[in-house]
């Protein structure tokens, strides 16, 4: 308060009656008020829009001129259907991925003779007998000599060797023909031994009281006997 009445103490009294017909206030009051807002000095406020420059800049440049800009713009007004589409490729049909390790078949030479076409393939019968009581080494005797014959002639054979493996084997023999008549519904008559051997089977081991109280083992062997039948015509 002290320092508001020596400014008023200071001015003359015109320039208070002045001061108070205009409504100012006095400079107690002008300190209280608010100061101005400057404006701001940023760059950001510096720089005009982007929208009104562009049209500042399209504005000052003569109309036969075209900005790109507005060649975008023009292309964006056009409709849709007036674009055309590219013409598209059509995609390359992908090849198969190659197996690693599988090769390619070799090509065949000009001049070179055609491979031999595969005659149709016919039925194969086979027939198995497993566990019989004789060793392969005897059914072998026995059984090569069917080995190629017709039914007809492998039966003869059988019939008259005095071996006992012959009765299995003719046994074995009437299965696998019953199976190409039945199963594959083949005649009997027009087959052939295309296939007939012997395998080892497992041994049964035995025991036999010797002299001096010995013992002595006694190999009871066993063998598994097969036979494969097909059409004579089918070589």
């Amino acid at each position: 308060m002290g320092l508001e009445h020596k400014k008023d103490k200071q001015k003359t009294p015109a320039e208070l009656a002045a001061s108070q017909t205009s409504g100012e206030p006095e400079t107690g009051e002008r300190e209280k008020t608010e100061p101005e807002k400057k404006p701001s000095t940023s760059r950001a406020a510096r720089k005009p829009a982007p929208a009104k420059a562009k049209a500042e800049k399209t504005a000052k440049r003569p109309a036969s001129k075209k900005t790109p800009a507005a060649d975008t713009a023009e292309e964006k007004s056009k409709p849709v259907a007036e674009k055309k589409p590219a013409d598209k490729k059509p995609a390359a049909e992908k090849k198969p991925a190659r197996t690693r390790g599988a090769r390619r078949a070799p090509a065949r030479r000009r001049g070179a003779p055609e491979p031999p076409r595969s005659a149709p393939s016919r039925p194969v019968v086979r027939a198995r007998a497993k566990y019989v009581r004789s060793s392969a080494r005897k059914a072998r005797l026995v059984i090569d000599h069917i080995r190629g014959k017709s039914v007809q002639d492998a039966r003869a054979l059988l019939q008259h060797t005095p071996r006992a493996v012959a009765r299995d084997i003719e046994k074995l023999l009437a299965s696998a023909v019953a199976n190409a008549e039945n199963n594959h519904e083949l005649v009997g008559d027009d087959l052939y031994v295309k296939e007939a051997y012997a395998d080892e089977g497992p041994t049964l081991k035995r025991f036999r009281p010797r002299a001096l109280g010995r013992a002595t083992r006694i190999r009871k062997r066993t063998s598994h006997l097969t036979l494969t039948l097909t059409p004579k015509n089918g070589d």
